[in-house]
């Protein structure tokens, strides 16, 4: 007798670790799928502030000011660029867009690809087309955007500054054949492994990213 109910005993114990070990291994996939980002949150982090002009009188609230002659120069340079193949663009001009992206509405997308490929993976494919509805957005539709290509350390430098290249131009056709958005509003640039996310974890994830930033150069956009 006894012996019976110790193996109902064990057998129960196994049962619940069985249990337990299956909801453990359902919340580590939620939190998988969770790296892919809404239309909603896109369109949030890539909405323009509200800006005023620089003027003598006093400023209400904390908006920020512009300088015309900055914004008159950044606008000519991001017509500059816009319509250039991302390979076109040389190393000046990248940190010249680095520099001015420092400050713009931006957002980093894990987007994964297959290996050693610029073929985006399919459990990245709800994040590309959520970026795809965010930009024919209201809110956004008609803003030039930057779409960076980043790395992790791995590999050289040359084979990581391709690779970021041609993964940022598959996400820009993505979007123009699925979306239908103007090429032109999107500036495709690769940055390899130079610009980090986390530098102190050189080979993180973190660091394999889609950055999307908002240029908010309607005026040169098309509509």
């Amino acid at each position: 007798m006894l012996k019976i109910s110790a193996t109902r005993t064990l057998g129960a114990i196994l049962s619940i670790a069985t249990i337990g070990a299956a909801i453990s291994f359902s919340t580590v996939t939620a939190r998988a799928e969770d790296k892919n980002v809404t239309e909603d949150q896109i369109v949030r982090a890539l909405a323009p502030e509200k800006k005023a002009p620089l003027t003598r009188g006093l400023s209400v609230g904390p908006q920020q000011t512009v300088d015309p002659a900055a914004a008159a120069a950044e606008g000519k340079f991001v017509q500059q660029i816009r319509g250039r193949s991302t390979r076109s663009l040389s190393s000046t001009e990248r940190e010249e867009i680095a520099t001015i992206v420092k400050d713009k509405p931006k957002i980093d997308l894990e987007i994964n690809f297959d290996y050693n490929s610029a073929d985006i993976s399919a459990k990245s494919l709800p994040s590309v087309q959520a970026l795809g509805r965010a930009l024919t957005n209201a809110d956004l539709k008609g803003s030039t955007f930057v779409v960076a290509g980043h790395t992790d350390a791995a590999g050289g430098e040359s084979y990581n500054q391709d690779l970021s290249e041609r993964r940022a131009d598959a996400i820009k056709r993505y979007l123009v054949d699925k979306y239908g958005i103007t090429g032109t509003d999107l500036v495709t640039v690769g940055y390899g492994k130079s610009k980090l996310k986390d530098p102190s974890q050189p080979m993180a994830e973190v660091n394999r990213r889609v950055q999307v930033v908002n240029m908010e150069n309607k005026a040169t956009a098309s509509k």
